[in-house]
């Protein structure tokens, strides 16, 4: 009954395409992903708790997962067509919640982009609407401001042969907010002021070898847009959007008692204003040479003054206005054997005073992937965050690298291996503020692996040392078998993160991580 409901449905749409004003070509796309990873990724091995020390990391060593994306397009015209974009997974094997358990029953489709193309006639002014990438114009290895999944509105005009415009209207989050128990007293605020949009505007510019795109963008944001509550399933606090998410938050209750807080902004604003801009620059001027550049700036407005609590149990007021600027580069040289390359970054940090806010810059959902291990350079892929992180702040780091990629000694095989240096550009004075260095471990601090936790916070105190082994064989024109292994040499400085505000920060003990993954990828 099933195939047959599926087959009468299949027959109808094909012919209402066949009766309507024109005929439409279906093209599809997409991506089998099949990958097993290992290995340990948490930089502490053990914290004490409770007077005793304890594993910092009782997660599982290994993960086998995969991720099937599908891509369809309902073409009329060079001027018309319709994509919808699906994704099922991260299915994790044996993960219920994820689809991977006995039974495989779990709902994991989910609708990643649904838009529509169109331009108007007898111009060069094109349109897009629906659920899009938020992707802002960037160079050397990805955006450090957006690049996600967003609804919105984005044109594109070419006024002259070299010259273009365009722009964007996106809403990244919008009725999401529940006003818990005030539903029902007159103060009923369901949805109320809590939407974020954002504005941006760019000049593509387009010469022989050179490649220049300034844009800015403006953020509005309703003071319950990111405010937490039980309701709802996702943390919108973003901790590389505000300034006090490494940080403990503390208010006072109606006796004067400090207490924690678990929501973000304040109800006297009820808009909050952010700028972001940007200069990426690609040079291909002195072939086989190729220079690439981007420099951006952010800033969110505060929204008012909080108290946080010091390491030591004195209270500090802070701030939680966000400003600071990120550059970052890459050269390369191809070569008859593979591509040499050097890459490197650096972003403003925290001074050391939260009175005056923090100097990092703000971002929205950035993917920096210089690398594969702290970032998503290879083939992005998810292993649920664990080994590694698609959206990477560089915020409040520094870096530098060399890569060699796309080596090949035999046919259909190709190498790459990266080394990087990670520092950090935050005063160590922080620690004290702060749960602990990022990307150590949920379970000891806040420093754990989601995707609304994207930064590494390190002071410049701290380094990190990481290696990159990345293997790709084709095997069919469309079939890639894709084996990385890496390592991350730890230099986080122990006197430093001792004085952390943590319960368990005071004594621990560090360790390097690593990884090997085996990935089997189907794309057509």
């Amino acid at each position: 009954m099933k195939q047959l409901v599926t087959l009468a449905l299949a027959t109808g749409l094909c012919l209402s395409c066949a009766t309507g004003a024109g005929a439409i070509d279906f093209q599809a796309k997409g991506q089998w992903y099949m990958g097993f990873i290992g290995g340990q990724s948490s930089l502490v091995s053990r914290a004490r708790d409770n007077g005793r020390y304890q594993k910092a990391d009782g997660r599982d060593k290994f993960y086998a997962e995969q991720r099937i994306r599908l891509q369809i397009d309902a073409v009329a015209s060079e001027s018309l067509s319709g994509t919808v974009y699906f994704e099922i997974g991260n299915t994790r094997w044996g993960h219920a919640a994820s689809g991977g358990a006995l039974g495989a029953d779990a709902k994991m489709v989910e609708v990643k982009r649904a838009y529509v193309d169109w331009a108007v006639p007898d111009t060069d002014l094109s349109f897009r609407m629906g659920i899009q990438a938020l992707t802002f114009p960037n160079a050397a290895c990805g955006s450090a401001i957006a690049d996600d999944d967003a609804a919105g509105v984005s044109f594109s005009w070419k006024f002259s042969e070299n010259a273009s415009l365009i722009g964007m209207w996106a809403r990244p989050l919008n009725d999401n907010y529940t006003s818990i128990g005030e539903a029902g007293t007159g103060n009923d605020k369901n949805n109320f002021l809590d939407n974020f949009d954002l504005f941006m505007l760019g000049v593509p510019l387009a010469f022989d070898g050179v490649e220049v795109t300034p844009w800015v963008m403006y953020g509005l944001v309703g003071q319950n847009a990111f405010r937490e509550h039980p309701h709802y399933a996702l943390d919108y606090t973003m901790s590389a959007f505000y300034s006090d998410r490494w940080m403990h938050r503390w208010g006072t209750d109606a006796a004067g008692n400090p207490v924690e807080l678990n929501g973000f902004g304040r109800k006297g604003k009820a808009w909050t204003s952010a700028f972001w801009a940007g200069l990426p620059v690609k040079l291909t001027l002195w072939d086989p040479l190729s220079i690439e550049f981007d420099v951006n700036y952010g800033y969110v407005e505060g929204v008012g003054r909080g108290t946080i609590m010091r390491s030591d149990g004195r209270q500090r007021r802070y701030d939680t206005r966000r400003e600071g600027w990120l550059a970052k580069a890459l050269v390369e040289y191809k070569m008859d054997w593979g591509v040499l390359g050097l890459f490197g970054w650096y972003g403003s940090g925290d001074d050391g005073n939260p009175s005056n806010g923090s100097e990092r810059m703000p971002s929205v959902s950035p993917c920096a992937w210089f690398t594969s291990f702290f970032g998503g350079g290879n083939l992005d892929w998810p292993s649920n965050g664990y080994f590694t992180e698609r959206n990477l702040s560089l915020s409040g780091t520094w870096g530098i690298g060399a890569q060699i990629r796309d080596v090949s000694f035999v046919d259909d095989l190709k190498h790459t291996f990266r080394v990087a240096w990670w520092g950090g550009t935050n005063s160590p004075k922080m620690a004290k503020y702060a749960s602990g260095p990022a990307r150590f471990d949920s379970n000891w601090g806040e420093a754990s692996y989601t995707a609304n936790e994207p930064e590494v916070y390190l002071t410049t105190s701290d380094g990190l040392l990481e290696f990159n082994l990345v293997n790709s064989y084709k095997m069919y024109d469309n079939f890639e078998v894709n084996f990385e292994l890496g390592y991350v040499v730890n230099f986080v400085d122990q006197s430093t993160w001792r004085k952390a505000n943590n319960f368990s920060s005071s004594a621990f003990s560090k360790q390097d991580a690593w990884k090997a993954q085996l990935i089997f990828a189907y794309t057509f």
